[in-house]
């Protein structure tokens, strides 16, 4: 499918990159783009002073509902580029076309100090490909397509009709209980071993609705 026109909102979490002086786990970001939709997209990732950063493989895919994860590292973490503000330019493109989709721009910035201790848009270019002081940690990190995690109201919502539909049955008569007629059909008298079975399975669906 080709969406020569069509523009998309570009996920990124998070929506802005600090980097500390003082704190050298700081030096590596995580930065996560996300596909929401039903096709696959192309991203690349550019930046106002690539020569500050080092991003292994900065184009590639993304399938349908996946996400991404990317490593980025300040390579020249140094006192004269504390407070200036870099930014990155996440673009994201038509698998096929390559045509530009959406973008979004994530601002970076070296602060001095440690982390524990702090409470210009210039032109874009290419972030070249880079290996320099990456990790085996980051390989297996880095261009991993994830699936999106499913949202957990749902199966709520399924254990709740489930117990509701279990309580509902339990309440109809066993077929011991009816030994003259009844208001109720002759079909919905129930066994004592099926109510057996569906005491059982509330029990296990009252665990999944009211776990902490």
């Amino acid at each position: 499918m080709s969406l020569n026109i069509r523009k998309i909102p570009v996920f990124v979490f998070p929506n802005t990159l600090k980097f500390y002086l003082g704190s050298k786990a700081t030096h590596k970001q995580l930065l996560t783009l996300y596909n929401p939709y039903d096709f696959p997209v192309r991203f690349k990732v550019l930046c106002t002073a690539p020569n500050k950063y080092a991003v292994i493989d900065p184009e590639g895919s993304i399938g349908a509902h996946m996400l991404v994860d990317i490593v980025i590292r300040h390579i020249m973490p140094i006192a004269a580029n504390c407070n200036l503000a870099d930014k990155f330019r996440i673009s994201m493109q038509d698998h096929t076309t390559k045509q530009v989709l959406g973008k979004r721009d994530i601002e970076a910035t070296l602060v001095q100090g440690e982390k524990d201790n702090i409470s210009n848009d210039g032109d874009f270019h290419s972030v070249p490909y880079t290996e320099r002081g990456t990790t085996s940690e980051d390989q297996r990190i880095l261009m991993t397509n994830r699936s999106l995690p499913p949202t957990q109201s749902t199966n709520y919502v399924i254990a709740i009709i489930i117990g509701l539909v279990c309580v509902g049955s339990l309440l109809l008569p066993t077929q011991q209980e009816v030994p003259q007629p009844s208001n109720i059909p002759a079909y919905l008298h129930v066994s004592i071993n099926f109510k057996l079975v569906l005491a059982y399975v509330l029990g296990l669906v009252s665990m999944v609705i009211f776990r902490p």
